[in-house]
């Protein structure tokens, strides 16, 4: 199916030794990199990056392991941490000729921008994540029955094997289970660009279970290392979220601030997809948080 960001163009630009990713690129001015989430492709940021791309580069990558982006085998267990995912992205900003960038990212794609801004602190000049918590938050909230919404993250963290085998066994089901109940509005996601999200995650079961692993394993030893040694997020920081505190039992603003002190959190209304359902909220709050 060949959809695409209207506008942009689309290169695949080499990032790491046999790993290359396919990015739209579009607009001009200073640059926003924008990562998505599971289980999606870059696509998902189609309506905000149109809107930013009238006064900024607004470069759309598929993360390592999605889309259109190699899918390298995970030999060692680290080649879908969030460290290595995030040099990608630095990687990718800089062949495209940009050292400094605000970065935003979706779910998965947040997790991957929380650890560039980590790492790279010199090249992330403002961040965004949506609707995560940092990993080690994530694990902690999740306890006794209420856990059971995040039945995918204890799926995918068992050795490799039987998750891929299971959801390979009914791909489609298992992805397009998160697109219908994690959605508030089903026509912000129509039916060709739903039928693209499956295809791209039923060819990448294998990767995307990988990814998911790392954030039960390597990612965990690294966030603890950062919080130990005192390491936080330099930079000017938006989180958008819906209300999961209420319904888990935390308080956001406190476990994000942890992480990050130049921080504007803000719950939102919609659904989980909130860059397909409220675009011009999104696009709002990046913008807000661009003039910080």
């Amino acid at each position: 199916m060949d959809l695409g960001i209207k506008g942009f163009d689309y290169q695949r630009v080499t990032v790491d030794e046999g790993v290359a990713l396919s990015a739209a690129v579009g607009g001009s001015g200073p640059p926003v990199v924008l990562l998505h989430g599971f289980p999606q492709t870059h696509l998902m940021w189609r309506h905000v990056a149109a809107d930013l791309a009238a006064d900024h580069t607004v470069i759309c990558p598929d993360l390592r392991g999605y889309g259109a982006s190699d899918k390298p085998a995970d030999t060692d267990g680290a080649r879908y941490a969030k460290r290595t995912m995030a040099a990608d992205v630095v990687a990718l900003a800089r062949a495209l000729g940009h050292d400094r960038f605000a970065l935003a990212g979706h779910d998965r794609g947040a997790l991957v921008a929380v650890r560039a801004g980590l790492d790279h602190p010199d090249a992330v000049t403002h961040l965004a994540a949506l609707d995560v918590l940092p990993t080690l938050d994530m694990w902690d909230v999740l306890h006794g029955t209420t856990a059971a919404v995040g039945f995918h993250l204890y799926l995918m963290a068992q050795p490799p094997g039987l998750p891929e085998q299971l959801i390979a066994g009914s791909a489609d089901a298992f992805f397009g289970h998160f697109l219908d109940v994690w959605t508030r509005d089903p026509e912000a996601i129509p039916a060709d660009v739903r039928a693209a999200y499956l295809a791209a995650s039923r060819g990448a079961v294998t990767s995307i279970v990988a990814d998911y692993r790392a954030s039960a394993g390597i990612d965990v030893t690294h966030d603890r290392a950062d919080l130990a040694a005192g390491n936080r997020l330099r930079m000017p920081v938006t989180v958008l979220q819906q209300d999961w505190g209420a319904a888990l039992g935390y308080d956001a603003v406190a476990l994000w601030r942890a992480w990050a002190p130049d921080l504007a959190h803000r719950t939102v209304t919609c659904g989980h997809f909130m860059a397909e359902e409220a675009p011009a909220e999104v696009v709002a709050e990046l913008r807000a948080l661009l003039k910080r």
